[in-house]
């Protein structure tokens, strides 16, 4: 039985199915989004009427497979991920990820798993390569099967909203973090997406007003997986907040020179069974497990090949360039210092700094995976120098990607090589660009 046919399998459960006939009559559903996610982190999806459930629940929806490149074509005119005559891939729902949508209750949506068309000789039926929600769910699977662990993390967003409600009247060189006056003036924004949120099944838990218009809301850590599922839906959410309230949200790494960058800070702990291995209350001076200084050290090590995936727009390089701004500066470790790439708050906890607002969640955790892994294989230490650097430019994200076996061959080499191509022409379209700070610095100086 191919994976996909074992994926169809799974759906005909007719108790399952039942259970969500019967949410979609109490809430009056008509329509249900098939959700993908794109190698960037973008959501695509197909809409159906909803009483097609069971019809797609072993049918699914079929998508041209470049989508997952989000369609993009390169400055020579080439499609990326198979060009125009590629074959389509197949989307079949997640049914334990149906959830109708709160500000329109007639909408639900499930998350999709991507495989490859049945008619494909050797390869029909398969996984989707491109597919960054499978590969981490695949992954997180192997990781336990060797080690017996589980990865269990927790997301600080950081986002900015600009409109109506947002007022920068801070004097010079104070800060307007954690003002209640501002937190209050963004009530209508924080109040309706921890509602919509909660809805949604994420377990809110605090949020504060970081930076002019920068707000951060928390909910609860969990199994990867989960987590990832739920920093989509949450960048959904504030999407559709922006709208009701006459916004714009964005989750840009670095929207404005000087200011505070929007990072997403990847909390992490390992854990087998229901004891955090990752803990060790006989060691407070590093609050960690040798476990623990394990997988710190490998995170490290293998940072630098990680940052195409952990900053991957030409903007989020901008974000490690200003001291003190709490953003990481230098490959390193430590117990309160903010701008260290991870830091330690708290027993058995890692918090992971480089991620910034934009990353793709499915790859975050799927090269955290292997970073870890790698430690643990290896029993780094966490004392041992880093001699490698954070990529100040894309550029260098990428060829640091490109030379990293362990974090490139964390991904299929067909995904990791569509991901640098995708970066690529990126990069290029960067650089053959005439920007703002050129015209200033350039049109009225030479003679």
């Amino acid at each position: 039985m191919s994976p996909l046919e074992a994926h169809r399998a799974r759906n005909a459960d007719p108790d399952v199915l039942a259970r969500i006939e019967s949410e979609i009559a109490d809430n009056g559903v008509e329509f249900i989004y098939y959700q993908c996610v794109t190698l960037t982190g973008r959501v695509i999806a197909k809409v159906v009427p909803a009483r097609h459930l069971r019809r797609n629940a072993q049918r699914g929806i079929l998508l041209h497979r470049t989508a997952i490149t989000d369609l993009q074509s390169t400055r020579d005119g080439e499609l990326l991920g198979g060009g125009a005559s590629a074959a389509e891939f197949n989307a079949l729902p997640d049914l334990q990820t149906f959830a109708v949508l709160p500000w329109d209750r007639t909408v639900a949506r499930f998350f999709c798993t991507l495989y490859e068309p049945e008619h494909l000789p050797e390869v029909g039926g398969t996984e989707f390569a491109g597919d960054a929600r499978g590969l981490l769910a695949r992954a997180h699977r192997r990781f336990t099967d060797v080690t017996g662990l589980e990865l269990r993390s927790g997301c600080e967003p950081e986002m900015s909203w600009s409109g109506p409600l947002i007022e920068d009247d801070t004097r010079p060189g104070a800060s307007p973090a954690y003002h209640l006056a501002k937190l209050e003036a963004m009530r209508p924004v924080y109040a309706s997406v921890i509602r919509y949120a909660q809805q949604l099944g994420l377990d809110m838990i605090e949020g504060d007003y970081e930076d002019a218009g920068q707000l951060e809301l928390n909910w609860n850590f969990d199994r990867a997986e989960l987590t990832a599922d739920r920093l989509v839906t949450y960048r959904l959410i504030c999407r559709q907040v922006a709208k009701e309230n006459g916004l714009r949200a964005s989750f840009m790494p670095k929207p404005v020179t000087g200011s505070m960058g929007n990072g997403c800070h990847h909390n992490l702990s390992l854990w087998r069974g229901d004891v955090n291995v990752m803990a060790d209350p006989g060691r407070r001076d590093v609050h960690l497990s040798e476990i623990g200084e394990h997988a710190v050290a490998g995170l490290l090590a293998h940072a630098p090949a990680s940052m195409l995936v952990m900053g991957q727009t030409v903007n989020s390089y901008k974000r490690y360039w200003d001291r003190g701004q709490f953003a990481p500066t230098a490959l390193d470790w430590g117990l309160d210092d903010k701008t260290r790439s991870i830091r330690v708050p708290a027993p058995g906890r890692i918090e992971y700094k480089l991620p910034d607002a934009s990353v793709n969640p499915y790859l975050s955790h799927l090269l955290i995976l292997e970073a870890i892994r790698d430690g643990l294989d290896k029993r780094l230490a966490i004392g041992a120098s880093v001699s490698a650097s954070i990529p100040t430019t894309l550029g260098e994200a990428i060829h640091a990607f490109a030379e990293g076996d362990t974090m490139r061959g964390a991904l299929p080499e067909s995904t990791a090589q569509l991901l640098i191509d995708l970066k690529t022409d990126e990069w290029a379209r960067f650089c053959s660009s005439v920007t703002d700070w050129e015209h200033m610095m350039y049109e009225g100086a030479l003679p």
